[in-house]
């Protein structure tokens, strides 16, 4: 087995006690005091996390974004130069490759965040398809990202002089310290906040100064437990779990991803005829009726039959009860009564629409 990556910043993370975990082929911080109060911290005041195992590439050349939206299943016209896009890369089947985000630098210049363990294959596919004089490079090792998240991080981030208050999915060139850096506002915790593409060199610099500016507003560092049940709570799916090659796009609950009026994007035959005929299955939530936590692969159950199965579940920290995204048919519609298959004991769940608590991304 090859060994695992680390962060940029990993000594840092030792220091402050991390446990860690493998993720995409990195090890990275799985908590530090415990994920409970690291999402509670990012739900009330601010968190910083460290996210450099996601992939970055640079796409540049005449022509990139026209060619880079012949490939992704968003529209790229929906947005302009100094915005990101979150999107799509699918086969031909419609099934999801990656989810990604994608920067317009320039109409000659673009640069992806993939999800760590795709992005070889996201750079890969796309180089092999791209025209003469369009170049896609691979710079994962290259920047670290930083993800500061919550009410209190334009706060954290202005006493650093770095660039706060811009839309949201809009990105704005900073500099801190001499380090020349991006600050866009995305995330993926549902909170308002932004990550921070860093050289990655300078990663540790950033985070120590991040740390410091946000003590007086309770900053926490965040590790990669409390990120997923920040964003289980949000309905956000992930890669792996909740979106695969082997699952089509238009059953996964990103359907609003799909520029469905564009002439072509990959696995679009495949996603229109899949949505003329009404898919099979939709990603749905499930909130717990009891004490029951729901984990991915558990049977859902509905009038003593098996109807689908759990992609991602958790225990909700803001709810205090489990909470999950589940594969299931459409007519099960929000408000329908089912069961979730917990160590052969079928706990009571009710389907409903997430989000599971109210987004705060765009506040």
């Amino acid at each position: 087995m090859p060994e695992l990556k680390k962060s940029p910043l990993h000594d840092r993370h030792q220091a402050l006690g991390a446990k860690f975990a493998e993720f995409g082929g990195w090890s990275m911080p799985l908590q530090y005091a415990g994920i409970v109060s690291e999402h509670k911290a990012v739900r009330d005041a601010v968190g910083i996390f460290d996210v450099s195992h996601l992939g970055k590439a640079r796409i540049t050349g005449p022509g990139a974004v026209g060619f880079l939206n012949g490939c992704i299943t968003n529209d790229v016209h929906k947005i302009g130069v100094g915005q990101a896009q979150y999107t799509l890369l699918c086969n031909d089947a419609g099934g999801v490759v990656d989810d990604l985000i994608w920067y317009w630098l320039a109409d000659d210049e673009i640069f992806l965040i993939p999800n760590a363990a795709n992005t070889a294959e996201v750079v890969a596919l796309l180089a092999a398809a791209a025209p003469d004089g369009i170049t896609v490079v691979n710079e994962h090792d290259d920047h670290a990202v930083l993800a500061v998240q919550g009410p209190s991080s334009d706060e954290t981030l202005a006493a650093l002089g770095l660039p706060v208050g811009h839309d949201y999915m809009r990105f704005a060139p900073g500099t801190l310290d001499g380090v020349e850096l991006t600050v866009c506002r995305t995330g993926y915790t549902g909170e308002r906040g932004y990550e921070l593409v860093v050289p990655a060199a300078d990663a540790g610099k950033v985070w120590d100064a991040v740390l410091a500016a946000g003590e007086q507003y309770g900053i926490a560092p965040a590790g990669l437990g409390a990120r997923d049940t920040l964003r289980t709570e949000m309905g956000y799916p992930l890669h792996g779990q909740d979106l695969r090659p082997d699952l089509s796009a238009g059953q996964c609950g990103v359907g609003w991803a799909i520029g469905w009026k564009k002439d072509a994007f990959w696995g679009a035959e495949a996603l229109r005829a899949e949505k003329a005929a009404g898919p099979e299955r939709r990603l749905t939530g499930l909130l717990a009726q009891g004490r029951g936590i729901p984990r991915p692969h558990m049977e859902v159950v509905h009038d003593g039959a098996v109807v689908g199965e759990v992609t991602s579940g958790t225990f909700s920290p803001t709810l205090g009860k489990g909470i999950a995204l589940a594969l299931l048919p459409p007519a099960l519609v929000p408000g329908t009564a089912v069961s979730v298959r917990v160590r052969n004991r079928e706990e009571p769940f009710e389907v409903v629409k997430p989000p599971f608590v109210t987004p705060g991304v765009r506040a």
